[in-house]
């Protein structure tokens, strides 16, 4: 187990390394003399890589292997290609190569990091083939966790650790997988001692302080490696990570994925991604402000109060699509063939071209292209107090669209049930969140605001 921080750092450089290695050789293989200027785009492209392609795919199944890992690579090099096309074109960065050069780096590089990714695996599990014993381990307590690790490494031998069995002071009659129950906590000691354990895993309740206590104070005189899995499965944990505060150990349970360079990264991805698509989009602006102005009485834009980030208030910006501008207490959602929607406001609001000024609120700092939609105030008020972690998703900025969105979860929200479904996808992108999801949230919703039916 000593060996997976190495691991882990192999698994997020490796990919990184290679395209930007490649590119560096293309450029001195055309003679071309390094400046700061390409030193400064290589990090660049190191840090957007290290986002986008990051890890090495050790599934067993090499069938398998072959099809996940060459869709996996080439789906996000073309999202990083993209990425950097856009910047490319208002840093005016990309004069600093020619056509050729890179040309010959998008289309040779993905085949390179498929070669590398085989070559990495093939490698480490031969590393691991040749070790003639793995270290033996034990679990104390039994529950869904405890059990998950067992089968994690019984599957994985990249971890180098055999689980031998179990000890717990409940009884049980039957473990799954031919698990083993070796004992109580207080034959704990003495089994390691006799077996020469070296990794001892704790799996037990925080409530059961006292019996963790006990059970440590036993195992001051071995020289096992001990390891706590605290069990904050009843937690809805946001990005998880830990960390100390003057050598007090810290564990997040809650917290935005929007936090030092991720931060950096997606603030920047926003402003340029917002500043070409209204460029793109300014002619349609236009037309659009016309015929609203001319298709009923009252404002262009409408000005929604709604949450932030933080849960702050914030004004966003729409098109008016309706005869009334309702931003109170009550705020009647819209549902189909309502009669406050004008005839070019049903147009707006089904292609989603009403939400377009909202792009301006990304350049001002509200809002972000991709991140939960924000609700109005009024809603947000009654769903905070029947929905369990509504407010969570008031973690980061709010977005145009959102991975709720693209899985369906678009249109009124006339039940509790349809609310609390979004709020489940809005939670799970903050989870998970990277720069490569935010680019294919955004490809999906191009698609999908041609075509659904939800939006009215």
């Amino acid at each position: 187990m000593n060996e997976l921080p190495a691991l882990q750092f192999v698994q997020q450089v490796i990919n990184p390394l290679v395209i930007v290695g490649v590119l560096g050789v293309l450029v001195f293989m055309q003679g071309i003399s390094f400046s700061h200027e390409h030193v400064m785009l290589l990090i660049i492209i190191f840090l957007l890589a290290a986002q986008i392609l990051s890890g090495i795919n050790f599934d067993s199944n090499p069938g398998y292997f072959w099809m996940s890992t060459t869709i996996w690579i080439f789906q996000r090099w073309v999202m990083l290609v993209l990425l950097l096309l856009i910047m490319g074109y208002f840093a005016q960065f990309l004069k600093l190569f020619n056509n050729t050069l890179l040309l010959y780096w998008i289309s040779i590089t993905p085949f390179i990091l498929l070669l590398v990714q085989l070559s990495f695996r093939k490698l480490f599990f031969r590393f691991f083939a040749q070790q003639n014993t793995l270290d033996k381990a034990i679990i104390v307590g039994i529950n869904e966790l405890s059990l998950k690790l067992a089968g994690s490494l019984a599957q994985h031998s990249l971890y180098g650790v055999q689980c031998i069995g179990f000890f717990d002071d409940r009884t049980l009659n039957r473990l799954p997988g031919g698990l083993t129950l070796l004992g109580g906590l207080k034959d704990v000691h003495r089994f390691i001692s006799k077996e020469q354990v070296k990794i001892i895993y704790i799996s037990l309740p925080i409530a059961e302080q006292q019996r963790i206590h006990a059970l440590l104070d036993d195992l001051r005189d071995t020289t096992a490696s001990i390891y706590y899995m605290p069990d904050v499965s009843m937690i809805d944990i946001i990005q998880a990570r830990s960390f100390d505060i003057e050598g007090i150990p810290m564990v997040t349970l809650c917290e935005s994925p929007f936090t030092g360079s991720k931060a950096l990264i997606k603030r920047v991805s926003d402003i340029v991604l917002a500043l070409l698509i209204l460029l793109l989009i300014s002619p349609l602006l236009v037309l659009i402000a016309i015929g609203v102005k001319r298709s009923s009485p009252g404002p262009i834009i409408f000005k929604q109060r709604r949450y932030g980030l933080d849960g702050e208030e914030i004004s966003v910006y729409k098109f008016r699509s309706m005869t009334v501008c309702e931003n109170d207490a009550q705020i009647v959602q819209a549902t189909r063939n309502d009669a406050r929607i004008t005839p070019l406001g049903a147009f707006l609001r089904k292609k989603s071209l009403d939400e377009l000024p909202q792009f301006i609120n990304v350049l001002q700092g509200r809002m972000s292209i991709v991140g939960p939609r924000p609700h109005a105030v009024a809603h947000n008020e009654l769903y905070r107090k029947q929905i369990k972690g509504y407010m969570i998703r008031h973690k980061v900025r709010p977005g145009i669209t959102g991975w709720a969105q693209v899985n369906g979860c678009r249109g009124e929200t006339e039940t509790v049930a349809k609310m609390q479904r979004r709020i489940e996808y809005d939670l799970n992108y903050l989870r998970h969140w990277s720069l490569g999801m935010d680019l294919l949230i955004i490809l999906r919703t191009i698609g999908i605001v041609i075509k659904d039916e939800n939006a009215y």
